[in-house]
């Protein structure tokens, strides 16, 4: 009786001749993302269809992947099995392999020669629709001796394709490049962010605080900054103020923070005078691209609002929605975290949960569907849901995490970006116009997402998009 929990061998004297086994596989853009991986194999025409073209693209992926892979595991774990020593092969590529084509293996003991004990197995590769892909015939030393092994349960892997900020950035290019200011980049890193931003493409940098620190900053990066406008102020306090008095007379339409901290710039941004206030509260988000999620999620607040009340929360809510529609999210679904899913009048944060549900009941929040509290694994996994009998359209599938506070949202976005390999892209939201704000420990891609998310934020303001904020008087 074959149990899939084991695996187990044919001897040289159990091989009669026609004796068959197959294995089948459907082809992913991760498979061949993971054979470039293990092999150092980063050839365009490999790796790129718009590159190579496609039939040869499809070719390579056949003959490395599933030539040697899908039928060298037939005869290692099926037929002979365990104990098998691959000694050659001779194949033909008949047909180039499509992302999607589902790949049948299969060899057919062919020649025994007992004086080895060699086997030579004729071998076979089909597509879906029973078209021959590869044909051939392989040469093996079937085992002597009988093997029943375990089956040996492999890693869960996933890799880190980052495809919901490729997409992003799809969606960027193309446009105007919008006027950037960019506010006391005085280090390598700030002016590299800039940069790479235009060389993407995105913004036009505006360079604003001390000329000869950004200069040197730009000297000490290699880099060549002669073609952006350069806004000299003192000092980064005053950069941060002229660069908001640029955007307020339009000569702007993004701040992207530099190197400066956080809460300088926001405060040239919240000042009530001659600031960037609107009549929304101002927060922060992360865009996520984390692992093994089909979309990217949203985690708010993490870095403006450090324990936001009942009114608070509900202009972050707001302002996480505005975001996710920008990015794609037609209806966003939001996950109203806690430590438990039940109210608790000794836990503020689930009675906060629970008057934001009905807010957006009674029509005071729009455009999402809301729910909560929930703990973190019943927002983000139909299992855990499942098992606690929670029937909700938000659970297991939420696209915005609500976090009770700011030290909540930061070790989240942490926890997920150096410990699940996650990216985030960080935005503010709610003021005049999107505000960038990039670290030095972000990578390259990061940078790049956060800019991107930004500029559309920025567009979909430009055409006015309903419920965007607006300026306040």
């Amino acid at each position: 009786m074959n149990d899939p929990n084991y695996i187990e061998n044919r001897t040289f004297d159990e091989l009669k001749l026609g004796d068959s086994a197959s294995i089948s596989r459907t082809l992913t853009a991760e498979d061949i993302k993971l054979f470039a991986l293990v092999s150092g194999d980063v050839n365009p025409a490999h790796l790129d269809p718009d590159y190579a073209a496609t039939d040869m693209f499809h070719r390579v992926i056949a003959h490395g992947m599933w030539g040697g892979g899908l039928i060298s595991a037939v005869l290692g774990t099926q037929l002979p099995g365990p104990g098998t020593i691959y000694l050659d092969q001779s194949f033909r590529f008949r047909r180039p392999v499509g992302l999607g084509d589902e790949i049948t293996a299969t060899v057919v003991v062919k020649e025994k020669r007992p004086d080895k004990q060699i086997v030579i197995l004729d071998c076979r590769c089909t597509n879906q629709l029973g078209e021959e892909v590869i044909t051939g015939e392989a040469e093996v030393i079937a085992p002597a001796e009988k093997v029943r092994r375990r089956r040996v349960e492999l890693p869960d892997f996933r890799l880190a394709t980052h495809e919901h900020y490729r997409r992003l950035l799809e969606r960027v290019r193309g446009g105007t490049p919008l006027p950037t200011a960019v506010v006391h980049p005085c280090d390598p890193a700030a002016i590299a962010a800039a940069i790479e931003a235009h060389d993407a493409g995105i913004v036009m940098p505006i360079l604003v605080g001390p000329r000869r620190r950004i200069e040197a900053a730009a000297q000490e990066a290699g880099a060549d900054i002669s073609a952006f406008e350069l806004v000299d102020a003192p000092h980064s306090h005053a950069a941060a103020h002229t660069a908001v008095a640029m955007v307020r007379d339009g000569k702007a339409k993004l701040l992207m923070k530099g190197a400066l901290h956080t809460d300088e710039l926001m405060g040239a941004v919240v000042c009530r005078e001659n600031g960037l206030r609107t009549e929304r509260r101002i927060s922060h988000a992360y865009v996520m691209d984390v692992p093994g999620r089909a979309e990217p999620l949203i985690i708010t607040d993490a870095a403006i609002n450090i324990a936001p009340d009942l009114d608070a929360k509900a202009d972050i809510v707001r302002n996480a929605v505005d975001l996710a529609k920008v990015i794609g999210i037609a209806t966003p679904k939001v996950a109203i975290l806690g430590a438990v899913e039940t109210v608790n009048p000794a836990m503020p944060a689930t009675l906060d949960a629970a008057a934001l549900c009905k807010m957006a009941d009674r029509g005071q929040i729009e455009g999402a569907i809301l729910d909560g509290p929930l703990a973190l694994d019943n927002a983000v996994s139909v299992e855990a849901a499942r098992e606690k009998g929670i029937v909700s359209p938000v659970a297991g599938c939420a696209d915005v995490l609500l976090v009770p506070n700011i030290e909540a949202g930061n070790m989240l976005a942490k926890q997920l970006t150096f410990l699940g390999n996650a990216d985030a892209a960080g935005v503010v939201l709610g003021a005049r116009v999107p505000i960038v704000l990039t670290s030095r420990a972000d990578s390259l891609r990061t940078r790049l997402a956060s800019c991107a998310v930004a500029v559309l934020l920025a567009r979909a303001a430009t055409l006015a998009a309903p419920g965007l904020p607006q300026a306040a008087e």
